[in-house]
């Protein structure tokens, strides 16, 4: 059951031959500012007026800083009042603050093998990227900066956090051209334990941190991203295929791992193993929810056959309706639950 639960359909639904590879619209390397004009022309100008200048409900800054103290004056608000001083004094006295409104946002990428799989026209790794172009402009217009860590067979590289739109270029490179692995290389599976604790160790100063996976991994990450989560604001970016959740009646067929290259040959013409398979992928759904929910981390799922606008538009709705509540302007009408 463990197997079938980390196995990776190597098929599109529409290819009768099991072993053949599907048909893939990704972007090249020398093509990243192609994909990043396409998406500033069909995402980021929707994506600016669906959020109305408020993207920092999806981001926000380190916080307050105290930038002076003055005499109380009138209409000022007696919740910054500075006892301590007032009483030395003898006179009222108000802290003054200024907003600070720099942030830094990371992104921690999942680039391992099995993010390359795609059942229709495309990859896991391709909606990575689109999210990554996406949310990295969206900050650095705003003068913010954006930087990375790329995990494939292990952490491979850091991208300082930097802004302008060249550097968000230079980071859409960096996910496109990573190093190959070599053919006698061991199989191996991913750790997204590693790639929280590099996080942890490279990103001192308080950020908003984007953990991009499909979270297919190793157990045993669960708990360095609540400690991530505890310092930084962190929100878990899920990746998923729909394969990966049911499969269809295709008959005998190979399924493989991609990260070990593990494979099992079942009969998907079987209705009960059809049914046992969408059994532990929705138990598998729930365990993961139930882990970040867990962990204090806010998730976005994306589909590879979903629409990024979309997806990224009813998050920062939630995640707006869930700030309003905490500050106490209280839970929408239509989202409590009746007693």
């Amino acid at each position: 059951m463990g197997f079938l639960r980390r196995r990776q359909p190597p098929l599109p639904h529409a290819v009768p031959n099991p072993r053949a590879a599907p048909a893939i619209a990704s972007e090249a390397p020398a093509d990243a500012d192609a994909l990043l004009r396409r998406l500033e022309w069909t995402v980021l100008r929707r994506l600016d007026g669906a959020l109305q200048g408020h993207y920092r409900t999806l981001m926000r800054g380190s916080g307050l800083d105290l930038a002076d103290l003055r005499e109380y004056q009138l209409h000022d608000d007696v919740r910054h009042i500075d006892w301590n001083v007032t009483a030395r004094l003898a006179t009222p006295h108000v802290r003054v603050f200024t907003e600070d409104r720099e942030m830094a946002a990371w992104f921690l990428l999942d680039l391992s093998a099995s993010v390359d799989f795609g059942s229709g026209a495309r990859r896991k790794r391709q909606v990575s990227a689109e999210f990554v172009a996406v949310l990295a402009r969206l900050l650095t217009r705003h003068g913010n900066r954006v930087g990375a860590l790329l995990y494939g067979k292990g952490v491979e590289r850091m991208i300082p956090a930097r802004a302008g739109r060249t550097h968000v270029l230079q980071l859409l490179h960096a996910m496109q051209n990573r190093p190959q692995a070599s053919a006698a290389a061991a199989p191996t599976s991913t750790r997204l334990t590693d790639l929280l604790q590099a996080g942890a160790t490279f990103i001192r100063r308080r950020s908003t941190i984007f953990v991009v996976s499909d979270f297919i991994s190793e157990p045993g990450w669960e708990k360095p991203l609540a400690q991530l989560a505890q310092r930084h604001e962190v929100l878990a970016v899920r990746l998923l295929d729909p394969l990966e959740r049911e499969l269809p009646d295709l008959g005998l067929i190979p399924l493989r791992d991609a990260e070990t290259g593990q494979e099992l040959w079942v009969d998907t013409h079987d209705r009960g193993f059809r049914h046992r398979f969408a059994q532990l992928a929705a138990q598998r759904d729930d365990q993961l929810r139930a882990a970040l929910t867990r962990a204090g981390v806010d998730a976005l799922e994306l589909s590879t056959e979903g629409e990024l606008l979309n997806a990224i538009v009813r998050f920062i709705e939630l995640r707006r309706q869930r700030l309003r509540a905490a500050s106490g302007g209280g839970v929408p009408s239509h989202l409590r639950k009746s007693a």
